[in-house]
């Protein structure tokens, strides 16, 4: 592609780039006396820290440096484990799909500004984990899909009691306590309700861009490709709709003011975003870190054992 984007990838910065030992101490000392962490990500949207052969023994310390302060994935739609301090299985998705592109929790009323994902085993085959420049993204979408978000999307949850079709409220705000789902969702101008069989629906209307608050850059930042049927292929969403109306499904979108969200701008989201990415191809040991404003992620499908830790910060 020649459209002014395609140059961009993430920055790689092994031992040999800054003059360290290639071992995890390597990496730990030189983000300790790194001055200007912030000023370098927003530049380069993205850094893979490679070589430096970090384990799950160093974790923690390498992700108090780059992580200021770790939040919980909390309000999270997309099934995981907690392995850790705030340290989560990247995604449980079957190997053999591929994830589209996203912004980590776009659809929510706060979202973190970055993520760290650490390999602690590579895939046999695949397994590369796709990043896009969001400004890229949005300029790669037609015009009248464009103009079609341009007023928002609503984003629509229904969360079951403890059994049932997709995510429970108390994983995905991992508590059993209703007053303290209520305070969670206090102020983030969405709209809930607890149902009879014990569950909760969640809707809320969410801007399907945003301007990067340091570069001022305007970024595609919505999950209305992941929560559309259509983003699931024809098969699988003409299988959800024989068993449920849309509405009742464990997530749903459209546009801001109710009205449906054409198919095709849906799998022209999704097919573009991933036509766009850079593949982030695994090493045991690496450490990427993005800016998840500027830069949305994916996964590609692969084969053998993967194993991906992600966590954020605001």
């Amino acid at each position: 592609m020649t459209d002014g984007y395609s140059a961009w990838a993430p920055l790689v910065v092994t031992p040999a780039d800054i003059g360290a030992e290639a071992a995890p101490g390597g990496l730990i000392g030189h983000l300790r006396e790194l001055d200007g962490l912030d000023a370098l990500l927003v530049r380069e949207k993205a850094l893979v820290f490679r070589g430096f052969q970090v384990s799950t023994a160093e974790l923690d310390t390498v992700l108090d440096l780059l992580l200021p302060n770790r939040l919980a994935y909390v309000n999270g739609n997309s099934p995981r484990t907690k392995v850790g301090q705030n340290v989560y299985t990247s995604t449980e998705y079957p190997p053999e799909y591929t994830i589209s592109m996203h912004n980590e929790l776009s659809y929510a009323h706060q979202w973190p500004s970055r993520l760290v994902f650490f390999c602690e085993q590579a895939a046999e085959t695949g397994g590369a984990t796709p990043v896009v420049d969001g400004v890229r993204w949005l300029a790669a979408l037609d015009p009248e899909v464009r103009e079609g978000f341009a007023g928002g999307v609503r984003y629509a949850q229904n969360l079951h009691g403890g059994t049932g079709f997709g995510k429970s409220w108390q994983d995905t705000f991992e508590t059993d306590d209703r007053d303290e789902v209520e305070r969670l969702l206090a102020g983030t101008g969405a709209d809930h309700a607890w149902t009879r069989d014990g569950g909760l629906r969640v809707s809320q209307i969410r801007p399907s861009t945003l301007r990067h608050p340091v570069t001022g850059a305007e970024v595609w930042f919505n999950q209305a490709d992941q929560w559309h049927a259509a983003g699931l292929g024809d098969e699988t969403a003409a299988a959800l709709h024989r068993i449920m109306p849309e509405k009742d499904l464990p997530q749903s979108v459209a546009f801001a003011d109710g009205s449906p969200i054409p198919a095709e701008y849906i799998t022209q989201i999704r097919d573009r975003g991933l036509e766009s990415a850079v593949d982030v191809d695994w090493r045991s040991g690496d450490v990427l870190l993005i800016d998840n404003m500027l830069v949305g992620h994916g996964r590609r499908s692969f084969t053998g054992r993967r194993r991906v830790l992600v966590a954020m910060s605001d």
